[in-house]
């Protein structure tokens, strides 16, 4: 019987890394008529108009009592719109990171896709609440509990490794599980709800595995990507549309006179497990 060697991959997503032809990551794709018909998207922001590329003030702001009454607002270039929008758009994330240290990240990748033209973003905090979610996840549907289940069934105690043959019931652990998203009820005011929220792709790997009499120490690597960019079911959502930082931030990446693009949101954590034979599950 063959042992298991490491580095060992025991589980990816059905979504693979790095994937370019999601549907979130379109942009520059949709043109006035679409946004305004398909998408309702009239009322996009309370600084600027992206189709008319003029002003907004009180006096052609639709909802204002003086609008209509001196016509239409000072004529901006097609840059100027974008920028006063992307400061729309860091303004109202405000509502989605009120505290905790991941509050300063959703300004940041607004700014990194207002300015990297859809390159990787990769940030330590985002790496630290990754690996917090992990460590501090105690439900019985938390990976790790799953791969520890799955480990001390599994391990051959006698002559002291793990089989390859076994592999796939780590892999089916984790299928069973949760994989780790930031989807939790704190989620929705620390910042990372809308810098993450849902996760793209995972990769799980088994680093290093000791085992000794009847007890062991794995090493665990979680590689996780998401994709900072909305598709056209999210803007649908009334969830979604009703804010107006979705509606800049839709007009932003998918409309054809801006286009700018949606980025691969990088981040990963290395995490030991140590465990006994006689020890109880989770």
């Amino acid at each position: 019987m063959t042992a298991l060697q490491f580095p060992c991959t025991i589980f990816q997503t059905q979504n693979r890394m790095d994937d370019y032809s999601a549907k979130d990551m379109r942009c520059g794709d949709l043109s006035e008529s679409q946004l305004k018909t398909h998408f309702h998207l009239l009322d996009v922001s309370t600084r600027a108009n992206p189709y008319t590329l003029a002003k907004i003030t009180p006096y052609n702001q639709p909802q204002s009592m003086f609008y209509g009454s001196r016509g239409e607002g000072q004529k901006i270039t097609r840059q100027q719109c974008a920028a006063i929008l992307f400061d729309e758009f860091r303004d109202l994330s405000r509502t989605f990171a009120l505290y905790s240290p991941y509050k300063p990240l959703i300004k940041q990748m607004i700014t990194h896709m207002q300015k990297a033209n859809g390159a990787p973003f990769r940030h330590m905090l985002l790496e630290s609440a990754l690996k917090d979610h992990i460590l501090n996840d105690r439900t019985e549907n938390s990976t790790l509990s799953k791969i520890k289940n799955a480990l001390i069934e599994n391990i051959d105690w006698v002559n002291k490794h793990y089989l390859e043959k076994d592999k796939v019931e780590l892999r089916k652990a984790i299928f069973s599980g949760k994989l780790p998203k930031f989807d939790r009820f704190q989620d929705n005011f620390n910042g990372m709800g809308i810098t993450v929220h849902d996760t793209w792709a995972t990769h799980i790997t088994l680093k290093s595995l000791h085992i000794s009499n009847d007890s062991y120490r794995a090493v665990v690597y979680y590689n996780v990507q998401d994709h900072f960019g909305l598709d056209v079911d999210d803007i649908s959502k009334f969830m979604f549309n009703q804010f107006r930082f979705f509606r800049v931030w839709f007009v932003l990446q998918r409309y054809n006179q801006f286009g700018f693009r949606p980025f691969m949101t990088n981040m990963e954590a290395t995490v030991e497990i140590i465990g006994g034979r006689n020890e109880s599950k989770n």
